[in-house]
């Protein structure tokens, strides 16, 4: 199973792979320091920071691992954020995460909670999970509230890549 999202589309979003050509449309979630403020374990340096996040994006599609994908504004075509189901490992349990990323400038306007609704019906209409989660740093407030809007709501805290986080669950 790939959960591919690739050709999805909400609204305003197309979903797309993600590719080589989109780096230097994401590079300036990288080099805004507010983007990474929340995760430990990043390269400082935002062209490597964006190439080892492009380096597991395409390692997932090459493992069938899930993935980021390209969210596209329909009417500009411009990149906007990544947003995908990803398989994780949390506490020694696989599960399948609705994991999202939006572009600094495009904040605040609703693109995220978009992108994870439709990621959420997709998999579910689907079948390839009976639930999702999302894994969020514990001070990433926006970001909660996308799980919540989302209609997950919080199972636990934990700690995921040596970071203190919560895990937002949605049940079938």
């Amino acid at each position: 199973m790939n959960y591919s999202m690739e050709g999805a589309e909400t609204e305003r979003l197309l979903f797309r792979k993600l590719s080589r050509d989109d780096f230097d449309a994401w590079l300036p979630f990288h080099e805004d320091p507010r983007s990474s403020k929340f995760w430990s374990g990043i390269p400082q340096n935002p062209v490597a920071a964006c190439s080892q996040q492009f380096d597991r994006v395409f390692e997932r599609y090459e493992k069938g691992l899930g993935g980021m994908f390209a969210l596209i504004d329909k009417t500009s075509d411009e990149l906007i954020g990544l947003c995908g189901l990803l398989i994780q490992v949390v506490d020694g349990q696989e599960e399948l995460e609705i994991g999202y990323s939006v572009l600094p400038t495009h904040w605040g306007k609703g693109f995220a909670s978009e992108a994870a609704q439709k990621c959420k019906e997709t998999a579910f209409k689907n079948g390839w999970a009976n639930r999702l989660i999302s894994i969020i740093h514990i001070d990433n407030e926006p970001s909660k509230k996308v799980a919540l809007k989302n209609g997950m709501h919080l199972e636990k805290r934990t700690v995921y890549k040596n970071n203190p986080v919560y895990i937002f669950r949605i049940d079938l």
